[in-house]
């Protein structure tokens, strides 16, 4: 495994707390790692693996005519897929981590999703997580927001009901089929590589410290392009899952919004998609991407929307994909402990989600059919829990790595967080898990305004974070307890 990691971000606000250190902390995890392999029964027989793995992937093209995230689709330009892999760790239940190419899977599609894929496997809905990459021209799922649409019918405009519960299933019997070909995993290994030219943050902050323009995904200003990259993780990180004869299958994270351009109609896996598709094509090897925590960091210092950018930018990602696994071929050690653990939080609603205001959109004739979907999405959400919305956050831990899996378009500054609370061990990031929060910005980032803070783009409270933080230094163990998301927020802009 790498050696702690030191060239990260460094916070913006204020100095890093010191790690704690010293011969005591050591023993104590020596000690800890000690009771970990006791208490998770390691006494195997000689030639019992430590940990099966089966990986599963269907294609989940929506039909010519049905509603992508903004449009109806006209046709299909490269496969949208569906994938994932089932860990099978001796003596404990099944862990299954699924990524699909969807803008986002929310309120009751995440529990369908994850217990039909749960009930495949035999396992239960806490070990299973449903994330999506987030790409535009591509389909929405949320089963609840469809519902309250079916009252004023309005819900065949925007979701294909029967295609996203098809596909569920099939992604289901997928799995299933899977495990009959699951096979031992002997050593796993870390790699990263640096994305060059790819992501820069979107909330562009000004002298009085507000946002004064946001740099989307696609900017065509090249005064706004000129600015810095800003707050961003340039880390592609990845894990290696090795068989008896190679490497059976590889993880990777990068954070960032993976819109080249959009609203075409045409339905397409975007950048990122591209890039694991490439990389899969080339190696061989099963390829499961996660977008990381990438609600506020976007390509748009590095894209000015041009369709031939889309290959550049796949190209960029590509190239930090295959540095990454040659950086997991250098190394690579045996499967010692395999540890899932989750903790359920309640993220607390935003006050301008008002049940009698948003049906009040849903019945306006003048509405936009926009305006009356972002109401449905709010008000699916205010069903579910007014007091907090319902989020399982999940830490699986493959020997000293760390992956959590996050609800929402996360913003960058907990992924940093996170892997200061550990700057001992590689620590990996996926977003865009439930999808209902909208964008989970920082405490500090909500007063500076900006399109992801507003209301129509985030549902959750500033409070947010203070519910999100500590459940992440419980998951990863924590060796540096005293730090924020927002220390990593950026409040003074680019420097003369």
């Amino acid at each position: 495994m790498h050696a702690p990691f030191s060239s990260g971000p460094q916070p913006c606000r204020r100095k890093p707390v010191s790690t704690a250190a010293g011969l005591l902390t050591c023993a104590a995890g020596v000690l800890l790692g000690i009771l970990f392999s006791i208490e998770a029964g390691t006494a195997l027989a000689a030639d019992e693996p430590r940990l099966r793995l089966s990986t599963f992937a269907i294609e989940v093209n929506p039909r010519v005519g049905k509603p992508l995230a903004y449009d109806p689709m006209i046709e299909s330009t490269g496969p949208l897929s569906c994938r994932g892999i089932v860990l099978l760790p001796t003596g404990q239940q099944p862990i299954v981590l699924c990524a699909v190419d969807w803008l986002g899977v929310a309120n009751q599609s995440q529990v369908r999703f994850r217990q039909e894929l749960a009930d495949a496997v035999g396992t239960t809905l806490q070990r299973v997580v449903v994330h999506a990459l987030h790409q535009h021209d591509a389909p929405r799922c949320d089963l609840s927001a469809a519902e309250v649409l079916e009252e004023y019918g309005l819900a065949e405009q925007h979701y294909d009901i029967p295609y996203l519960i098809e596909s569920m299933q099939r992604a289901a019997d997928a799995a299933r089929r899977s495990l009959a070909e699951a096979t031992p995993i002997v050593a796993v290994s870390h790699g990263r590589a640096k994305v060059e030219k790819v992501a820069s943050n979107r909330r562009m902050i000004g002298p009085d410290g507000k946002v004064f323009t946001t740099r989307y995904t696609a900017c065509r200003d090249p005064k706004i392009r000129a600015l810095p990259e800003g707050v961003i993780d340039p880390w592609l990180q990845m894990v290696a899952f090795h068989g008896p004869d190679g490497i059976r299958a590889v993880m990777s994270f990068y954070a960032t919004h993976p819109q080249s351009y959009y609203r075409t109609g045409q339905a397409n896996p975007d950048f990122p998609g591209m890039a694991r598709d490439a990389r899969q094509q080339a190696t061989g090897i099963f390829h499961l991407h996660f977008n990381g925590a990438g609600g506020n960091v976007g390509a748009g210092k590095y894209n000015d929307g041009s369709h031939e950018n889309r290959q550049v930018l796949a190209d960029r990602v590509a190239r930090a994909m295959e540095q990454a696994l040659a950086d997991a071929q250098t190394h690579s050690e045996e499967v010692q402990s395999v540890e899932w653990k989750t903790k359920a939080v309640h993220l607390p609603v935003g006050e301008h989600l008002v049940e009698q205001e948003l049906r009040r959109i849903l019945a306006d004739p003048a509405a936009t059919a926009i305006e009356k979907l972002g109401a449905a999405k709010k008000l699916a959400l205010l069903k579910r829990s007014p007091s907090g919305v319902p989020v399982d956050i999940a830490c699986l831990r493959i020997n000293n790595m760390r992956i959590l899996f996050m609800p929402g378009e996360l913003f960058v500054e907990y992924q940093l967080a996170a892997q200061a609370m550990r700057p001992d061990v590689p620590v990996m990031m996926a977003a865009y898990g439930e999808y209902g929060t909208g964008y989970i910005g920082t405490r500090v980032a909500y007063p500076q305004g900006g399109y992801e803070v507003s209301p129509r783009a985030s549902n959750v409270s500033p409070e947010v974070e203070s519910v999100l933080i500590p459940a992440m230094r419980e998951l990863l163990g924590a060796r540096v307890a005293n730090v924020w998301a927002s220390d990593f927020t950026d409040t003074i802009g680019p420097l003369p």
